[in-house]
């Protein structure tokens, strides 16, 4: 019996060292960055033409920019098999691992007259995605019925966020940021 006394209380200390014990540490997120890869989505259709689509490279993200000529915050953004061209349906052909559909509540005319506003010069190549880390290709799928949809060629399958951002003056900007990693 007295055996057994000292080799229960090391087992009581051993247990209770296990239940106060602190857990594996957690790495912080990645540059703070806490987005998902989850479909985003908000607002409605309006009839404010986008104007240009243009991107940028930071230190923990890729940004694409697609600036409006007025208030606009109608949006939808997700991951996909593959991007559609509005009307036929055929695949836009994308660089990368991953694909985001960005769809646009606003068209790339004007709603009034019919003329074009946003007449990239190359429509597959919206953006010169060259030494971007997340970023492969952003083509143009299509506009029709007041509703743009962009293709956006990702390195994999990452976490993103999307925001609308007023000015200047009257315009918007529908802004999607992609992460470099998780």
């Amino acid at each position: 019996m007295r055996k057994l006394k000292p080799w229960l209380a090391v087992l009581g200390l051993l247990a209770a060292f296990l239940v106060v014990a602190p857990g594996q540490a957690q790495a912080a997120p990645y540059c703070g960055i806490t987005w998902g890869s989850l479909a985003k989505s908000a607002g409605a259709t309006s009839s404010a033409p986008i104007a240009n689509v243009r991107a940028g490279r930071h230190a923990c993200l890729d940004r694409l920019v697609v600036d409006i000529n007025g208030h606009a915050n109608g949006f939808t953004v997700q991951y996909v098999a593959a991007v559609h061209r509005q009307g036929s349906g055929a695949v836009v052909p994308l660089r990368g691992g991953a694909f985001l559909q960005v769809t646009v509540e606003d068209p790339t005319y004007n709603v009034n007259t019919g003329m074009q506003v946003y007449r990239p010069a190359n429509p597959g190549e919206l953006v010169d995605t060259a030494g971007y880390a997340t970023f492969r290709q952003v083509a143009l799928a299509g506009s029709f019925e007041s509703r743009t949809t962009v293709g956006l060629g990702v390195r994999a399958r990452l976490p993103f966020t999307v925001f609308v951002l007023n000015g200047p003056g009257n315009q918007s900007r529908l802004v999607i940021d992609v992460a470099h990693r998780w």
